[in-house]
């Protein structure tokens, strides 16, 4: 009995000093850091957002706040027929100062961006308003995707429609027959996470490789 006691004791003895050494690694590490590891822990997997020839770099970094807070990281922008800007140095009172935290890729076509995000395995959904476009509420989502979204104006390009794998729609119950693109960004988003919060942790989220190289 004295023994089984004593087994018993050192166990707990062994559990406290395991803690002892998590809280210390914890003491070590500032809150900015605790909310950066969190925060990385919960980045999405095989999902970006693809901007098409946006025209108002504002826009832009609207779509940037509402990307980074819905835990997308990367953020693809295409400049074939609008001027150019660095989505880095643009919008710090709209977005929020969330472009310090995207990861962002520039492209001078649709055909490259495209092309490289097909290589990689992306299935490409263009939002637009043609007669074959899906229901958002309706479609089953791919595991790994690449939502574009066009020009405030215009739309996607002709290019764009013609090259995306699937079109995909947001419901208008109004007159107005559209969304401002960043409201349209914060709409699509919302439904594939809702859909994708159904999935494991390991299937929404991105690996603890990719974590590490985010820190």
């Amino acid at each position: 009995i004295k023994s089984f006691f004593y087994g018993f004791h050192q166990n707990k003895m062994d559990i406290y000093k395991l803690r002892g050494v998590y809280m210390n690694l914890n003491k070590n590490k500032t809150k900015r850091q605790i909310k950066l590891e969190t925060v990385v822990s919960h980045r999405q997997a095989n999902i970006v957002v693809v901007l098409e020839d946006l025209h108002d770099p504002h826009n832009a970094a609207a779509i940037a706040r509402t990307v980074e807070g819905f835990g997308i990281q990367n953020l693809h922008l295409i400049f074939e027929h609008e001027p150019s800007f660095n989505p880095k140095k643009i919008g710090k009172s709209t977005s929020s100062s969330a472009n310090k935290w995207l990861t962002f890729h520039s492209w001078h076509t649709t055909k490259d961006c495209f092309d490289n995000l097909k290589q990689e395995g992306y299935v490409i959904i263009g939002t637009t308003l043609t007669p074959d476009a899906v229901n958002l509420y309706e479609y089953a989502w791919p595991q790994k995707i690449a939502l574009v979204f066009g020009n405030e104006h215009n739309g996607l390009s002709e290019y764009a429609t013609q090259q995306c794998d699937t079109k995909i729609m947001i419901p208008m119950q109004g007159m107005i027959q559209s969304f401002n693109v960043s409201v349209s960004v914060g709409i699509v988003l919302g439904e594939v996470l809702r859909v994708r919060s159904k999935k494991k942790d390991e299937e929404r989220y991105i690996s603890e490789t990719e974590q590490a190289l985010l820190l």
